[in-house]
């Protein structure tokens, strides 16, 4: 009976062991197949102990198929690991260890990594002057531009070393060297270095990514910040996450290609520190408080302020290809002039609170310039503006960062429907340019704004501004905006 039921079946197992088994069984006996001793007598056990080698079978073929098992990543690891199969590994020394933190699965190289981002703002913008402003800063002509067109790739190059170069195609240049640096992370003392151009650490307002700005621009006072410069920065916060520092030195000024030329001077220093006092709910009430300063001794001793109010559009209406194009330009409201200086001090102080759905932020900035041949001159910045959301989302706040970041409707617009979320604004702003025989102007602002963030990546914003200024030319006089935006990023 034996012969008869299983001996073909016994042969194809004992077969497939022999070939296949191998290294296995040269080295190790699993429990099952080390208790062979004894010779089954009945077709019964016979057909039990031939299931049992079965199985064996199939678990060694699939541990030899499938390999180690792939290291594990984590949250932080924005990239992961590769997934690719088992290639050959053909790095110079010890660079095959494949232990998953500088390599992928199997030995497969990790980095670098790369990562496709961008936005676009496209930008509409109404205006309604009264004489006094036509005389002072010309006809303003109803137009429309991009405001940002931005492509960016950023990734690591090694466990604990990013990058990221980002172009802009609408400023001036086209393309223009936006955020273009490498960071090192982990460094003892300094936590974070980075290195190249980015954006300098003094304001709450210039630092929080205008893909996140509750209004079309920065508030009035961003016109003293060396905002992008080519330089070297050390960054970190504190392990409770309620405390943030950072500190950098730079060439100024830097230009749109991260350039900077002079024969005397051109250097400069930034540092700024923030607390949250209050922090609870994730997030949903929270009082953040900072301070920041910033020193420059400027190339060829030179510094100058200028502004627009809060809206900015400049193409050439097609002058540029047809004879008799109509400019759309919104010139500075307030200019100083190039003033000839030693070096510049801007110190200030900033405090923002979220209440739920409702948010408030203010900033108060000061340009203090040592004047060649000239008394020292001061010039005051100052805004505060605040929000509601209507539709009960919370102004997310990066606490890496100290900056509000992202908004994330609780209801996105999509094929089923969806409100997205509504969100309106109120802004008051003040840059003053006048002193001593400066005669830059004054400029205050009071803009209402609108937003519809139809889910995290896309968003609409209407402003309405009513410009108010002091011209040392033409007097007191008003310009009214109504500027609209689009704006996808991903």
């Amino acid at each position: 009976m034996l012969n008869c039921l299983s001996s073909r079946r016994i042969a194809v197992v004992l077969a497939t062991l022999l070939f296949s088994l191998i290294p296995e069984l040269a080295f190790s006996q699993s429990p099952e197949t080390s208790q062979t001793s004894e010779v089954p007598q009945t077709s019964e056990a016979v057909e039990q102990r031939l299931g049992q080698l079965e199985a064996e079978v199939q678990r060694l073929r699939q541990s030899r198929i499938a390999g180690p098992p792939p290291p594990s990543t984590s949250e932080d690891d924005a990239f992961g690991s590769l997934t690719e199969p088992w290639d050959d590994c053909t790095l110079p020394g010890d660079q095959c260890a494949g232990d998953g933190s500088m390599f992928g699965n199997h030995g497969d190289p990790k980095y670098p990594t790369v990562k496709l981002t961008g936005f676009f703002q496209a930008d509409w913008g109404w205006f309604n002057q009264d004489l006094n402003n036509v005389a002072a800063v010309g006809d303003l002509q109803d137009g429309g531009d991009f405001r940002r067109t931005r492509l960016a790739a950023k990734g690591d190059v090694w466990d604990n070393v990013g990058y990221i170069i980002e172009m802009d195609f609408s400023a001036p240049g086209r393309p223009s060297f936006m955020d273009v640096w490498a960071e090192i992370r982990d460094v003892p003392v300094f936590n974070r270095v980075r290195i190249g151009q980015f954006r300098q650490p003094i304001g709450m307002g210039a630092l929080t990514s205008v893909r996140e700005l509750p209004f079309l621009e920065c508030a009035l006072p961003f016109a003293f910040l060396p905002f992008r410069q080519l330089g070297v920065m050390a960054h970190g916060q504190s392990e409770n996450q309620r405390v943030t520092w950072a500190a950098s030195a730079f060439r100024f000024p830097t230009d749109a290609f991260g350039g900077n030329v002079g024969d005397n001077g051109g250097y400069a220093t930034a540092a700024r520190v923030t607390w949250l006092p209050l922090y609870e709910d994730d997030g949903e009430f929270l009082i953040h408080v900072g301070a920041a300063t910033s020193f420059g001794d400027p190339a060829n001793n030179r510094v100058r302020y200028r502004n627009q109010p809060e809206f900015f559009v400049a193409e050439t209406g097609g002058a540029d290809l047809v004879p008799g194009g109509v400019p759309s330009n919104v010139p500075p409201f307030v200019d100083t002039g190039p003033i000839a200086a030693n070096n510049f001090t801007i110190p200030g102080v900033e405090a923002a609170a979220v209440w739920h759905s409702f948010y408030i932020q203010s900033e108060l900035l000061y340009s203090i310039v040592n004047q060649i041949g000239g008394p020292t001159l001061t010039f005051p910045g100052l805004y505060a503006h605040m929000g509601l959301f209507l539709t009960g989302e919370t102004r997310p706040y990066n606490r890496a960062n100290g900056v509000f970041s992202r908004i994330k409707p609780l209801d996105p617009v999509d094929g089923k429907g969806g409100l997205g979320a509504w969100e309106v604004a109120a802004r008051w702003s003040y840059l003053d340019l006048n002193d001593a025989a400066i005669r830059g102007g004054r400029l205050q602002d009071v803009t209402i704004g609108l937003n519809w963030y139809l889910n995290p990546f896309m968003k609409f914003q209407v402003n309405y501004i009513r410009a108010f200024l002091a011209s040392p030319i033409s007097g007191d006089s008003t310009a009214d905006i109504i500027a609209a935006r689009a704006q996808v990023d991903f």
